[in-house]
């Protein structure tokens, strides 16, 4: 995706009249920069199991789901040109569905992720059991 991203830039330059010219690449770059912070902010954060709810934190963000409003987590996967890659979603009573940031895999039958799908399932039956 960055390849692809810099190639644009690349052709943007060369082909874009003079007075053009960096307007367009500046755009490129801005979206490059937007694709790539939200890549980062993703792989990067991290879901908390507590008492209360699930907590998501990521680089820019900070948000809390109560157990209440939690109907089902998911294991979802989304197939692209690169592979197939696996993320775990929240759905809500209310609400749009959640992905949790952290829990993710580009690899069929991970351990590490199938023990936290595990682990936050487990965690989820437990809490609205009692």
């Amino acid at each position: 995706m960055t390849l692809a991203l810099i190639g644009m830039a690349v052709a943007a330059g060369l082909t874009a009249p003079g007075t053009e010219r960096w307007w367009w690449i500046g755009g490129v770059v801005a979206f490059s920069c937007l694709v790539l912070l939200s890549m980062v902010n993703q792989a990067t954060g991290a879901t908390l199991l507590t008492p209360k709810g699930m907590e998501f934190r990521t680089l820019l963000s900070h948000r809390a789901v109560p157990w209440d409003e939690v109907v089902s987590v998911e294991k979802r996967y989304r197939t692209g040109r690169n592979g197939t890659w696996f993320y775990v979603r929240v759905l809500r009573a209310h609400g749009r569905a959640l992905t949790l940031p952290g829990a993710f895999t580009a690899r069929w039958n991970d351990p590490k992720f199938e023990a936290k799908l595990a682990t936050i399932r487990q965690y989820t039956a437990h809490v609205n059991d009692n």
